[in-house]
């Protein structure tokens, strides 16, 4: 017999399909033409000794692109399970629809998420992401994001991506200290973790509640009993509302693009750091007059700093330390001030003699680099302490210093978001059916009706494209889920406890899970490998 939920298609369809694929295909290959042409032309001026940073280069980015594939299958079948399984649209096509978009929303993303991510790790192995070390970091939490949604994908549960992300790097921060012991090297950042977990936390919680309420409001205002209905075998919905489930999956699909893209472009840029710093340790879209607005900046900047540190303060021996110890301890000391003012002023005089930020000597970049780096962070830590308390006006001066080092050290080139954009797009195209069954018919005891599914994906897409807004990782599986079972609290339908309890166990073990698999990781990377 055939599959009620997956039918056979038609002629006509197949040949939609055929050309929709077709059409993806395509874009595809422009995709990966435009990405292969750019990658080489921003390596064309590096000179290294031996092809050895390229073939690391290369398994790295399989890896965290590898990642972003199975992010797609796995989170993505989230944003399409409510129109394939109303039959609003064909699986073949939701899938493709689905990447499209998904696509779309990654090229638009800010990259503010990436980099989000990127601060929860321990800021010396940011900052010798070349290293053994830095290595290992990047492929232990890759390959333990990978594993864990991989197992939690076979089993057909919806678990979070971006939890298992955050776990791995929680994990391999641990680890680091643990290996490290007490030499002053720093673990996770937890004040960073805390916020994200909040956001994480919370994002569910409003998933089940507002996709409850806009139900109930829906059921008050749109007394259409058309859309209260349950699928009826492969027949589609009427169009109106085949057109309202499209709607709300594009906006879910395009969300996601927009949030989940961007976890793995903050890694795959230390990636990039790491291997080939010359090319992309410092933004060469950065032109010669935004590199005379910087250095005026950074001197305005420096003199706020100078005239809130302690009178008579003596100068630095090693300015940099300085300030990375405050980074890493978050203390600060009357060396902090003097050592952020003199490592100012060294950065701003390495960019004038270089002419412009993006003609810094090779050999001086990864060090520049890492100065802006490190001055950007303790300037966010300051304001996250208010300490030092500055004025309106100076604080203004120096979030202006913040951006300006931002915008040359944390950029995202266009080919990396189109990389990024492909493999979670290719990824939305297999695995989907596992998640389909469980969101349609395994959450609530009776099956998913048209408005239940409209109202769960339309507060996904607008709570993670808020949290897009500040920055905040969440996840799509979480909130998605969460607004289903929240329409089917409100409707009266009820809830499977079985399933509830297994999606719930697999979100209370994703995070130690990971964090054990990455911490193991990178033990091994570091010891035996």
């Amino acid at each position: 017999m055939p599959d009620l939920m997956f039918p056979q298609t038609s002629a006509v369809s197949e040949r939609t399909r055929n050309l929709s694929l077709a059409i993806f295909l395509l874009i595809l290959a422009i995709g990966v033409a435009f990405v292969a042409v750019h990658l080489v032309i921003d390596l064309e001026p590096v000179q290294q000794s031996s092809a050895f940073p390229y073939v690391l280069l290369g398994f790295a980015m399989l890896i965290a692109l590898g990642f972003e594939f199975v992010n797609g299958f796995h989170d993505t079948a989230n944003a399409v399970a409510t129109v394939i399984y109303t039959h609003s649209l064909t699986p073949n096509l939701a899938v493709l629809w689905s990447g499209a978009w998904n696509f779309v929303g990654v090229m638009v993303s800010s990259g503010a998420v990436a980099f989000g991510i990127v601060q929860l790790l321990p800021v010396e192995l940011i900052l010798q992401v070349g290293g053994h070390a830095g290595f290992a970091m990047v492929f232990a939490l890759l390959i333990a994001a990978i594993v864990w949604n991989l197992a939690t994908w076979y089993f057909g549960l919806p678990s979070s991506s971006s939890h298992t992300l955050i776990g791995s790097i929680i994990g391999v921060g641990l680890m680091n200290q643990l290996m490290r012991g007490p030499s002053g090297t720093s673990g996770v950042d937890w004040t960073q973790a805390v916020g994200v977990g909040k956001s994480l936390l919370f994002s569910p919680i409003i998933g089940f509640l507002l996709s409850g309420l806009l139900l109930l409001i829906l059921k008050a205002v749109v007394r259409v009993p058309a859309l209260y209905a349950e699928p009826v075998g492969n027949k589609p919905p009427p169009f109106w509302i085949r057109s309202l489930l499209v709607l709300t999956c594009t906006g879910v699909s395009f969300a996601h693009g927009s949030n989940d893209g961007q976890k793995g472009m903050g890694l795959i840029m230390l990636i990039l750091i790491g291997t080939v710093p010359t090319a992309y340790a410092l933004n060469k879209a950065v032109t010669p007059g935004e590199t005379q607005t910087f250095v005026a900046v950074a001197h305005q900047a420096s003199a706020v700093f100078a005239k809130y540190s302690a009178p008579g303060s003596p100068a630095s021996a090693n300015p940099r330390a300085d300030v990375e110890t405050y980074v890493r301890t978050r203390q600060m000391t009357s060396a902090t001030l003097p050592a952020v003012t003199q490592l100012t002023d060294t950065v701003a005089q390495q960019i004038t003699t270089a002419g412009s930020i993006s003609t810094v000597p090779p050999s001086l970049v990864d060090n520049v680099r890492n100065s802006m780096y490190v001055i950007s962070e303790a300037i966010r830590l300051m304001e996250a302490s208010q300490q030092p308390a500055f004025t309106a006006d100076d604080r203004a001066v120096i979030d202006n210093y913040k951006q300006q080092l931002n915008h040359a050290t944390k950029f995202i080139p266009t080919w990396v978001k189109v990389a990024v954009a492909i493999a979670l797009g290719l990824g939305t195209m297999v695995g989907w059916k596992r998640i389909v069954v469980t969101v349609g018919e395994k959450i609530g005891k009776q099956h998913l009706t048209y408005g239940q599914g409209a109202s769960a994906e339309m507060v996904a897409a607008l709570t993670i494209g808020a949290a897009d807004l500040y920055g905040l990782p969440v996840s799509t599986t979480h909130i998605l889920t969460s607004g289903v079972a929240g329409t089917m609290a409100a409707n009266g339908s009820g809830l499977q406890w079985n399933t509830l309890r297994s999606l719930v166990l697999a979100w209370v073990l994703t995070l130690p899970a990971s964090i054990a698999l990455a911490g193991a990781l990178y033990w091994v990377f570091r010891v035996v490998a």
